[in-house]
């Protein structure tokens, strides 16, 4: 196997389920264009984010890391009429493409974007009351993933879903001695995951366009 062969496969099951969409593939050239990292979710992992909400019946999501709103814009489609969709980005060049992507989508009264760290933010949102949340995606940095699972938390309810993208970073992971603080920063969300009584987790690893990767998804089981 080769990421060649990923790569080709994600393409062919993109093709055939996650079809030709203007507004998803703007948003693409747009972020490109801006010179956004190309760090975005591959289609067939924003199809699957679509579908999750669309289980979970949300009606109110939180983004932790908008970058050029591609998952945005994939998880705000699963909203129904009058659903709500937060997303946190810190960026303010990345916010700017991200508005403009979500306008062209015609979700800009549907997607409040807030500019800013996601830790100076996140209390806001709790003042604001804007939770709970149905399901909350953490796509960040990896370093604070401790500290924004532990705001996910204080902003869901039982029956939330939360899910982390970028958990298994290329099986870096399993290393103990690493410096890298993003891996440390997983490292640590996995032990609060595991020590976590409110929460059934689990992770799965994954390979395709984006790389040697996975995600972790808890479901709050009891009351924060």
């Amino acid at each position: 196997m080769s990421q060649q062969q990923w790569t080709a496969v994600d393409r062919y099951i993109t093709d055939q389920l996650a079809p030709h969409d203007e507004a998803l593939e703007e948003a693409l050239r747009a972020s490109d264009a801006a010179g956004l990292p190309p760090i975005h979710v591959a289609p067939n992992q924003g199809k699957f984010l679509h579908l999750l909400a669309l289980l979970q019946g949300a009606r109110n999501i939180l983004e932790v890391g908008t970058l050029g709103g591609y998952s945005t814009i994939w998880l705000a489609r699963a909203l129904p009429p009058g659903g709500r969709l937060v997303t946190l980005e810190m960026d303010p060049k990345h916010a700017e493409v991200a508005r403009a992507n979500l306008a062209r989508a015609g979700l800009s009264e549907v997607v409040d974007l807030r500019v800013g760290r996601a830790l100076d933010t996140l209390p806001l949102i709790a003042a604001e009351k804007r939770g709970p949340f149905d399901v909350v995606f953490i796509d960040a940095d990896k370093r604070s993933n401790p500290d924004y699972f532990q705001w996910a938390l204080k902003l869901t309810r039982k029956g939330s879903l939360i899910i982390i993208d970028n958990v298994v970073r290329n099986g870096a992971v399993v290393d103990a001695t690493s410096t890298d603080p993003n891996i440390q920063g997983v490292r640590r969300l996995y032990e609060m995951l595991a020590a976590e009584p409110r929460v059934s987790t689990t992770a799965v690893q994954t390979v395709g366009s984006k790389g040697y990767d996975g995600f972790a998804m808890a479901l709050v089981t009891g009351d924060a």
